[in-house]
């Protein structure tokens, strides 16, 4: 049961482009991109019309740095979601020629830019110090700012990411910081905190691309706590406002599918993967079908995944974390262990934990993978994750542990439909006898 856990992998380092600075100076010849609205938040046609135009324009101005940082910048968000990891190397080339143009001294928006490509690719160390570098150039820099944010968190660094997030909130407040700042609020433990920034965040929001960011946003947070017509709502909200917003309508169709509503889940599945065909969302469409039956499909999805992971690694991208949690649930897991000790040797999240508790796990070492699953699980920094508690339950299940029973029930109390797949699981483990669990 990868898909949650993917998901998170996936979504929790979102690209934040800064206002102002280069993108001001592109805005006249792409008003897609324009100050006032990150690219992160941009619907996928004006991103498209927007690197056109950044293209056109710098044919006839090739020495606008700005404008090349700015043309990174589109790349890496492209790439993030449309599933096209070849953009990365377009957008290193971006950032290359906007330093060559103007040097780093100078040029925060290309070392902010390089920081979140870092991050998109899964190098969170050097994130964090690119981010950290364009900080001392620019110390208002909205995407830096963002950007130490989710490599720290990535990182797992916790108690750091809150104080980074409380100095962003106080030198650069506006959405993107606001929905970084639920989100460290949620890894904390603090749900209702986390509800309320994100409440105001959409209190706040100026147009329909900040209202589809922000409701999606508290969708996802109602979803992961099994609120589902809360979930639904927010959607529909996001969706009115931008009907073609796709995580919004991934998080419509993972809703869908946790309240038994197999047809529209797999209508609304289908097309997110058809846009974005991402790891976590093809997934979530593979095991929606690989619970009705229909396995060939599910197959299918599943080499889409190996085939993704293959293009990323190859345009520079660090799939270990995305390959153990799925080789673990649906292909080789001695290849899950080998990606999951490797994603750990680099950072120490509590996400890692999970997929190195799961993978061991899956090779039959349950005794080590309680360790990491109690990890994961802790009281500290105070996240609750139904697919987490899930792997730990069953880990315990199979080692034979009382407490077994106790962490599957919490599982499905947090989120009855946290997954089609594993929500059936963790049910057939209530009514076996402990220790008859083995490798899932």
């Amino acid at each position: 049961m990868a898909v949650a856990a993917v998901a998170v992998a996936l979504t929790a380092t979102s690209v934040a482009s800064g206002s102002g600075g280069a993108q001001d100076r592109a805005a006249r010849s792409a008003p897609a991109l324009a100050a006032g609205v990150p690219v992160e938040r941009l619907a996928t046609d004006d991103l498209a019309r927007g690197i056109a135009d950044l293209q056109k324009h710098l044919k006839a101005q090739p020495k606008d740095a700005g404008g090349w940082a700015t043309l990174g910048a589109a790349y890496v968000e492209q790439a993030r979601t449309s599933g096209d990891p070849t953009r990365y190397p377009q957008a290193e080339k971006a950032f290359g020629l906007s330093l060559t143009l103007r040097p780093a001294d100078a040029n925060d928006a290309a070392l902010a830019g390089q920081a979140a490509l870092a991050a998109a690719r899964h190098d969170f160390a050097s994130a964090l110090g690119l981010a950290d570098r364009a900080l001392r150039v620019n110390p208002y820099s909205e995407q830096a700012l963002c950007v130490r944010v989710d490599a720290l968190v990535e990182l797992g660094r916790y108690d750091e990411a809150r104080s980074a997030v409380e100095l962003a909130d106080r030198r650069r407040p506006g959405i993107p910081v606001f929905t970084r700042y639920a989100y460290v609020l949620e890894l904390r433990g603090d749900v209702e905190g986390a509800r309320r920034v994100l409440l105001r965040a959409l209190d706040s929001a100026a147009g329909t691309a900040d209202m589809a960011y922000v409701a999606t946003s508290l969708g996802q947070l109602a979803w992961s706590r099994g609120d589902f017509r809360q979930a639904l709502e927010h959607y529909a909200t996001a969706l009115r406002a931008e009907p073609e917003y796709v995580p919004a309508l991934e998080g419509r169709g993972r809703t869908h599918t946790a309240l038994g509503d197999t047809r529209r889940a797999v209508v609304d599945l289908e097309e997110v993967v058809r846009r974005s065909p991402l790891p976590g969302q093809l997934v979530a469409l593979a095991e929606l079908h690989e619970a009705d039956g229909r396995r060939e499909r599910a197959e299918e999805l599943y080499a889409l995944v190996r085939t993704w992971t293959r293009l990323a690694r190859a345009n520079g991208v660090a799939t270990d974390l995305e390959s153990a949690l799925v080789e673990a649930d649906h292909g080789e897991p001695a290849q899950a262990l080998t990606s999951a000790r490797a994603e750990w040797a680099r950072r120490r999240s509590v996400h890692t934990a999970d997929a190195l508790a799961w993978a061991l796990h899956v090779n039959g070492k349950d005794q080590e993978a309680l360790t990491y699953a109690r990890t994961a699980t802790a009281t500290s920094p105070g996240y609750r994750n139904a697919s987490f508690l899930f792997h730990r339950g069953m880990i315990e299940h199979a080692l034979g542990d009382k407490a077994a029973n106790g962490t599957l029930r919490a599982t499905l109390a947090l989120n009855p439909g946290f997954s089609p797949t594993g929500a059936r699981e963790a049910r057939s483990a209530l009514s076996a006898p402990s220790g008859a669990g083995g490798a899932s």
